[in-house]
């Protein structure tokens, strides 16, 4: 998962980059591995600062005061098992056509075939594993068939036209055309995020394009509109254009954009985060109450898993009519565990951020709340912290169902051995974490926690509950095919090697198995040192 944003200044003699910086800030939360902005600057030069890191570590006063232009595209990275080179934290660049900067939040499911198309007829050099630059790449090549000497929009709605005909997977993207604009689109079914939104600037008009609505409420714009799936978006000094571009498929947003890793002041798909966060507590409640009943045990006092589960824990209280307590305090400078790059980093890190404090757990029944169990390694580590200080009983009660099969669409779950719900049954599970007891959301509860802020979308995804995929392309040998490659990166990890693949947005892009490019992308052109940025100036720790 990662987070996007473009900006667009109608006074092109403002920088765009301090607030780009502001509100990657706020989409940290989207990806914590690597950030990165690149502005156009005058007689559409572009200006580049990127780097492995929180926001707020790579874009200092200096490294800002660099990135000139009143447009700009800025990124955080979300860490899987890939490479951690500078080189592949985004955006992209590519000088042809007309100069492009690319950043993107999903994850293609038919990167093989189209690494084997930019090699034999776009003849594409691909410098990274990461199927970001990959997608940059189609694009470009689409956009190249206009051959002209200048372009118009109707010649980008026509590429982007021919690029969603040959990918295949989930992509909310943002672009920027040397002194022309930006663009936003979305993948025909809308599984990931983005939106627009408007800011009166006197005789113009700003815009801004992000993951997230609160990135546009804290910038002061307003009219947030979703891109809609298939859609694409223009933007220029003169104004937006808008085109549906993709044939009709299933509208089927990422139910886990709400459970866990979209902020709960967003708005989505014109559905509330923290509305949906409450709803699944009410739901959850429910369920509860018939478990425990069944079990004849009583709870004494509910506690959220901080923070994503802090709304559904107190609804869920509520409707039980039982005391809500904070009963962990969090360090808020340890980043999110769920997005640590590495199973060992995630488990020691779950004590660096958490401390439970005894006095609200000894001598009781604690009713511990969370928004999903996927490893159950946090989970394990928390239910014994609660035992550590006194808890008789530790129940555990999720608001999504367990998650038993992979995510291919840009969330890090591609193994399913790494689940703790695979293969297993709910007593089982609770015995794997060391719970007395886990209650989880039905699954039609959950759906209908979100759907009932906006009824018109008809499906979700839930291929992490159900692995069933609504792109299709998505069979028993891709998924053996996409841990074999996760099982390559984690050992040359532990050798210390940088090999590239599956990187931070989620990544479908290929890895190697030997040393050779070809072994890595099926070409045989040669390669650029992996820790190189091709062909932009890239500004960072200067």
């Amino acid at each position: 998962m990662c987070g996007i944003l473009g900006l667009l200044l109608h006074d092109s003699n403002v920088d765009a980059a301090p607030e780009i910086c502001e509100g990657l800030s706020l989409l940290q939360h989207r990806g914590q591995d690597a950030c990165g902005v690149i502005t156009c600057g005058p007689k559409g030069r572009f200006y580049q600062c990127k780097a492995n890191g929180m926001v707020r570590d790579i874009f200092d006063a200096n490294s800002i005061s660099r990135l000139i232009g009143g447009m700009g595209v800025g990124h955080v990275r979300y860490p899987t098992a890939g490479s951690f080179n500078n080189a592949e934290a985004q955006p992209f660049y590519v000088n042809s056509p007309y100069g492009i900067v690319f950043a993107h939040n999903g994850n293609l499911i038919n990167t093989a075939s189209l690494m084997q198309f930019m090699d034999h007829t776009a003849h594409r050099h691909i410098n990274t594993a990461s199927d970001s630059e990959l997608l940059l790449n189609i694009f470009a090549y689409n956009l190249q068939q206009t051959g002209k000497f200048r372009i118009n929009e109707e010649d980008i709605f026509t590429a982007i036209g021919g690029m969603m005909s040959q990918v295949k997977g989930a992509y909310a993207c943002v672009a920027m055309l040397a002194g022309f604009g930006i663009i936003a689109f979305r993948d025909p079914n809308g599984i990931r995020p983005v939106g627009i939104a408007t800011r009166k600037n006197g005789t113009g008009n700003d815009f801004i394009v992000a993951s997230e609505s609160v990135v546009a409420d804290a910038g002061g714009f307003t009219d947030w509109e979703d891109v809609k799936p298939g859609e694409a978006v223009i933007i220029t000094r003169a104004g937006i254009s808008r085109r549906q571009i993709a044939p009709p498929a299933t509208f089927a947003p990422d139910i886990f954009e709400f459970v866990y890793f979209a902020r709960p002041d967003s708005v989505i798909d014109g559905i509330s985060v923290y509305r949906s966060r409450m709803a699944m507590g009410d739901a959850l409640a429910e369920k509860v109450k018939e478990v425990l009943k069944a079990a004849n045990i009583e709870i004494d006092v509910v506690i959220p898993v901080p923070d994503t589960s802090r709304v559904a824990a107190l609804n869920l209280a509520q409707r039980l009519e039982l005391p809500y307590r904070e009963g962990f305090v969090k360090n808020r400078y340890v980043g999110r565990t769920f997005i640590m790059p590495g199973q060992q980093m995630r488990k020691k890190n779950v004590r660096k951020k958490l401390n439970a404090m005894a006095l609200e757990f000894a001598d009781k029944n604690v009713l511990l709340v969370d928004d999903s169990i996927v490893r159950g390694t946090t989970s394990k580590e928390i239910v014994q912290m609660a035992k550590d200080v006194g808890a008789k009983k530790v129940i555990v009660a999720s608001c999504a169902p367990p998650i038993r099969y992979p995510n291919v669409y840009g969330i890090d779950m591609p193994s399913r051995m790494e689940l703790v719900a695979h293969g297993r049954d709910t007593d089982a599970i609770a015995s794997a974490i060391g719970a007395d007891l886990v209650i989880f959301q039905t699954l039609p509860d959950l759906v209908n926690s979100v759907r009932q802020f906006n009824p018109s979308i008809g499906a979700f995804d839930c291929s992490v509950f159900t692995g069933e995929y609504v792109t299709g392309g998505v069979d028993e040998s891709y998924l053996q095919h996409l841990e074999s490659l996760r099982a390559d990166n984690m050992r040359a990890k532990s050798l210390n090697l940088n090999l590239g693949a599956l990187e931070g947005k989620g990544g479908g892009g290929t890895v190697p198995n030997g040393d050779s490019h070809e072994a890595k992308t099926g070409a045989s052109t040669p390669v650029n040192s992996s820790d190189d940025t091709v062909g932009l100036h890239n500004t960072w720790n200067m």
